[in-house]
Parts: C-alpha cells; structure tokens; sequence
C-alpha cells in the first residue's frame, strides 16, 4: 500500500455500524412515542418470521483499559451485580409489555464493560429472567464477550448450557510494553485456558479481537501476536485499527501521548503483515477487519450472502429489530434508533419510574434508509448497485462523481449501475461509504468526531 494513498484518504471517519451515524442523529425531531411505535410495528411483522436480536450492555470492569472507548464503571465491589440485573430485567418487561406479544429471540450478545465480571450464578438470573418472557428462534446465535483472565470453567460451562456457542476474547497484542501502556495485562497462558476451556466444552466458535495502531506497538508486535495466536487457531478474529478518541467524556484514553502511536503507514503495514499471515494460515477475510475460518458461521454467511452489520459489529444473521438493554445501549427498529442514558443512576432512576430509559435517538427519513442499503452492501459485500428506483437518489450523480478519484486511484471498479470495491480498496471502504453517506457530505464536522479511518 502506497503511503501516498495512506497519506491522502487517512481521515476522520465513521465504522458505520449504522446509518446515519449518532453524531447526525435528528434529535431535535426524536420522539419516544414515535419511536415505539415503529419498534412494535417491527415486531409484529417480523417476530414469527425471523425473532428479535438483544444487546445487554454489562458495563462494569475492575481495572481500566486505557484503550477502551467503550461506556464502563471502574469498581471492585461486586454487591454492583445484583441491582443491576435487576434493572436490566424490569428494562426488559417494559420492552415486552410493550411489543404486547412473546418475543422470540435469535441472537443475543452480552457486551461491556467486562460481562465475565459478573458471577455465574448472576447471569444465569440475567438469562432466566430473560426467557421467562420469551421464546428461542430454531436457529439462534448466542454470544458473549470473555476477559481471559476473569473467564472460568464455571462461567463458560453455565452459559453453554443456557445455550450460548460463541465467545470472544480479547487479546489485543501479546508485548508486554504495549500491555503496560493499555493496562491490559494477561499472558498467552490465560488466553490458552480460556480457547482450550471453551472448546471442551462445546463452544462451536471462540473468537480473539486483536489490535493494531496501539501505543508503542511496533510491526514485530504483530507478528508475535499473530504467531501465537495461530498457535490456538481461534474460529475468528477481529483485527481492529486502535480508535484513539481521547476527546470521548469519560473515556480514559489519556494514559500516552499521541506521539507514542505509531504513524498511518507503519498501522498500515500491521495490517497487510497480519493480514498476510492470517491468510497464510487459513483465515479469509470478512468484509472490514474481520478474518474466520471457513468452518465458522461468519464466513459462511459472507459465502451465501447474508452477512449484515450493526451495531454488535458484524452478525451472521440479520433481525429487523434489536433491542438494547443496559446503560448507553442502542435499540434498532430498523426505521429508528434509541439509545439509552449512559449513567447507572440515571438509568435506574427513570427504571423506578416505570419508562424505557431512552434519552436520544434518530427516526429514518425515506433517504435515509436508501443510504443506508448502500452503505451496508459497501460494508458487508463490498458491492452496492442503484439499479431500481428503490436504491436511487438525487444526489446519486454526484456521489459516483465525487468516487471517480477512487477509480482513478484503483480503489473501485465501476460497472452498468453497480460499485465494486476491489482488493485495494478494500482497506479504505470506510472511506468509500463516507462518498454515500449524504449527511456527513452536507455538514461537515468542524471538531474531531470520529477515529482515523486508517
């Protein structure tokens, strides 16, 4: 990859885990009434056919990871766990009061924060509760996010049975200098125990989230972690560029200095080495920054077409609605998004008074939804056509005209009505998809909003 091209489309850009994007949200227009309105007419016509994916935001950690930029509460003190699994079950009866119907549920994900803080016991109460008001989809996909050093047999064998087969850990990068900068300590022991346990079990995937572009992370790093990560040959991998977005309130991304990070051409060179070397090893690439085996379910719904992103990142099924439980959790209606309050005691307080605990949120416009369809074909299939009406905007025009830069750059192909992103364009899609994304085009961010795109 050249560092002329690095240097030219590396800039401030979304990950497009939706569209539009929070910062463009319409919230001046929002409304909580309006927005349940689209949720149950969602519901309803979906339910039986496909169920509802849920999100449960488990905020609570017991040290801080300087990279993180995810909504979490420090704290060692576990009496935390029980009041809050109670708010996440009263969360979710106003939820189902609601929608007036059994919901039945095809995924759920429990993020964080750190989920495997919490006791078994703890969530296995979570998930009970959550199936005393609702059914299974025949084919689910259950998935929670594991500390390597905090996840036990206990935890892991406990949530098999309660019929999860997916967990990811993350391991971020295996040098013990780059560990120190993002106070994230665990040796390859820990993660070994973790994949090894997870696999006796039963688990059908375990996935490892690795980082590149961290604080004194060099490209030998990279290759360290990679060899030892194929040493365990995880189903998945997530291979991230770091976000630094220290400008977050309340993210502790303040433990280095930019100056510590490694330039756009060396994070580009992680790449392609890492990437190399998961190919190498037998892992293919999934849309943006994931990498699977191809005996892993991700992998196989990117070959039959149906892989889908959101804001749990990339799924291997696709749901109309999602609904988030938990402190700053989204819900998607598939014509709207709510996101909740990102305080525990605000988000407990409006539970004691008996409303869903939604502070913002966005309805979709008609144009809105078609951007959206580009972009998710850009994100998931590397691909998108305007070949109906359904898919064609007035502004269509310009866009193709503004993308023949990227042609030119062989970035994409054009062919009759149809984008193609190819190989080398594949590291810069995020910046392909911010051409489409109308919102962004028309106001212009005048403050830093959103991590580099390389």
């Amino acid at each position: 990859m050249s560092t002329s091209l690095i240097q030219k489309y590396n800039v401030p850009g979304p990950r497009y885990t939706s569209y539009p994007t929070v910062p463009y949200w319409n919230e001046a227009d929002f409304s909580i009434i309006k927005y349940k309105e689209t949720l149950k007419s969602s519901f309803l016509e979906s339910n039986s056919r496909e169920g509802i994916s849920l999100y449960l935001h488990l905020p609570f950690c017991e040290s801080l990871c300087t990279f993180c930029g995810c909504n979490k509460r420090i704290t060692k003190r576990h009496e935390v766990e029980s009041p809050y699994i109670a708010a996440l079950l009263e969360e979710w009866s106003l939820y189902v009061e609601h929608l007036g119907q059994k919901p039945f549920i095809q995924e759920i994900h429990l993020g964080g924060g750190t989920p495997t803080f919490f006791s078994p016991a703890h969530l296995k109460l979570l998930i009970d509760g959550i199936f005393k008001l609702a059914g299974k989809t025949e084919e689910r996909d259950f998935s929670f996010e594991g500390h390597p050093n905090n996840t036990k047999k206990e935890h892991l064998k406990l949530l098999h049975e309660l019929g999860f087969t997916r967990v990811s850990y993350g391991v971020q990068d295996y040098n013990f200098e780059v560990q120190r900068a993002i106070h994230r300590f665990q040796p390859f022991v820990n993660v070994k125990n973790a994949t090894e346990g997870a696999r006796e079990i039963g688990y059908s995937s375990v996935g490892h989230d690795l980082i590149f572009g961290l604080p004194f992370q060099t490209v030998d790093h990279i290759r360290e972690t990679i060899e030892k990560t194929k040493i365990l040959m995880p189903d998945r991998i997530a291979f991230y560029s770091y976000a630094h977005v220290p400008w977050i309130k309340g993210n502790g991304q303040r433990g280095f200095n930019e100056a510590d990070l490694p330039s756009a051409a060396v994070k580009r060179e992680m790449y392609e080495v890492g990437k190399q070397m998961l190919a190498e090893a037998g892992y293919v690439e999934v849309g943006m920054d994931h990498f699977a085996l191809k005996a892993d379910s991700l992998y196989t719904s990117m070959a039959q077409n149906r892989l889908h992103r959101n804001f749990m990142g990339y799924t291997s099924s696709k749901t109309r609605v999602m609904i988030g439980l938990g402190v700053s959790a989204i819900s998607d209606s598939w014509t709207g998004f709510a996101q909740n309050v990102k305080t525990i005691e605000e988000y407990y307080e409006l539970l004691e008074q008996g409303a869903l605990p939604l502070y913002r949120g966005h309805l979709l416009t008609a144009e809105d939804e078609k951007i959206r369809k580009h972009i998710l074909n850009l994100m998931c299939k590397l691909r998108t056509s305007w070949k109906d009406d359904q898919t064609k905007f007035p502004e269509l025009p310009e866009v193709l005209m503004n993308l023949k830069e990227m042609e030119a750059d062989g970035l994409l192909e054009f062919g009759d009505d149809e984008l193609i992103v190819n190989e080398k364009g594949r590291p810069f899609v995020r910046n392909i998809c911010m051409a489409f994304d109308l919102l962004l085009q028309r106001s212009k961010p005048e403050t830093r909003l959103f991590s580099m795109t390389v």
